[in-house]
This record gives C-alpha cells, sequence and structure tokens, in this order.
C-alpha cells in the first residue's frame, strides 16, 4: 500500500473515531428519548416508520430490518417499515406529485396516531423528509429526525433531534449507523427484558 492509501485509511478512522467521541460526550437524552418514543409505540400496537436519502435511505432499511428481524436477542418480529423500498410507489409518487412527496404520500396512507416517523438526513435540508415530517405531524406520529451539520430546518421540525454536528457526510453516517444500534438495543432490551 502507498503512503497516500496509508494516510486515507488513517485518517478515515482517526476521523470517525474523534467524531464517535464527540457525540459519546453529548447530551444522550435525545437518544433515549427516542427510544423511550419507539417502545411506547410498540406496546400500544403501533409502528415505526423510517425514511431518507441515498445513505440515509440504506440506514433506514438496515433499521427496520433489525426491528423486524432482530438485532441481537430472540423476540418477536416488531413492526416497522422503511419507506425508501418500494420502487413502484417511489416513482409512481415521483411521477404524479413530485420528488418531494415520496414520503409523505406513504405516512399519508400508512401512518396513524401514535406510530413513530424517523427521518434520517445528513444534511438537515432534504425536502421530502420536511414533508413527510408535515404530514406525520398532521397525523399525530411522533416526529424524529437524525441530522448531521446543524440539524437545518429538519431537526427545527422534529420532536426529538437527535444530532450529529459535523458537516463530512460519510463520517455522519458513521455515527449515524452507531446511534441506530444503540436504539435497536434499548427497544430490545425494553421489550425482551434486560
Amino acid at each position: 500500500m502507498s503512503n497516500d492509501a496509508e494516510h486515507v485509511f488513517d485518517r478515515a478512522f482517526a476521523e470517525t473515531i474523534r467524531l464517535h467521541e464527540v457525540v459519546r460526550s453529548l447530551d444522550r437524552g435525545p437518544v433515549l428519548r427516542t427510544a423511550e418514543a419507539i417502545v411506547a409505540a410498540l406496546r400500544h400496537g403501533g409502528k415505526v416508520l423510517v425514511f431518507g436519502n441515498g445513505g440515509s435511505a440504506s440506514d433506514a432499511q438496515h433499521f427496520a430490518a433489525e426491528l423486524v428481524g432482530r438485532y441481537q436477542r430472540e423476540r418477536r418480529a416488531l413492526p416497522a417499515l422503511a419507506l425508501t423500498v418500494d420502487t413502484s410507489v417511489l416513482t409512481a409518487v415521483g411521477n404524479d406529485y413530485g420528488f418531494e412527496r415520496v414520503f409523505a404520500r406513504q405516512i399519508e396512507a400508512l401512518g396513524a396516531a401514535g406510530d413513530v416517523a424517523i427521518g434520517i438526513s445528513t444534511s438537515g435540508q432534504a425536502r421530502n423528509v420536511l414533508a413527510a415530517f408535515a404530514a406525520a405531524r398532521e397525523r399525530g406520529l411522533t416526529v424524529v429526525a437524525l441530522t448531521g451539520g446543524d440539524g437545518g430546518p429538519i431537526g427545527g421540525k422534529a420532536d426529538i433531534h437527535v444530532n450529529v454536528p459535523d458537516q463530512a457526510t460519510p463520517r455522519v453516517q458513521e455515527v449515524h449507523r452507531t446511534l441506530l444500534h444503540v436504539i435497536c438495543e434499548l427497544v430490545e432490551d425494553a421489550i425482551v427484558g434486560s
């Protein structure tokens, strides 16, 4: 491996470790409240609807899979749905209503009072996440934002805002995945019992 490649490797690890330590030192309340909101919804027959764009779409799918399948413990399946996976719905809504409505329209169809809507956006700017938050509020869902940077308008529209305060999208995504795993573990422990 060349010195340049070694530098890329070392820098990536150093940056993600640094940002993980920054987030570890911040207020844990939003993460704990997110897990509590999910547990409350699940205990009352609700579900989790999660969404985002690009890498955040894949994080939404990963998170839903951990809840429906399992994270680390055997337990009942938990109702969670990533609104990023149905290409027919995404393309039909995108074509007929515009890409800004692809998540909002699904919230209108699937969301109910007491559910939890989790929007993931590393920039805090995604218009389709903002539109979904508006639809979720109208229907009485608890709205959770998982953001980067300063949280942007998305962070300001959430009931619970989990922020990773950095501008580097890859580093924010890495910490988002860790936070989503923490939330999975907290939810699973509450559902199964510690």
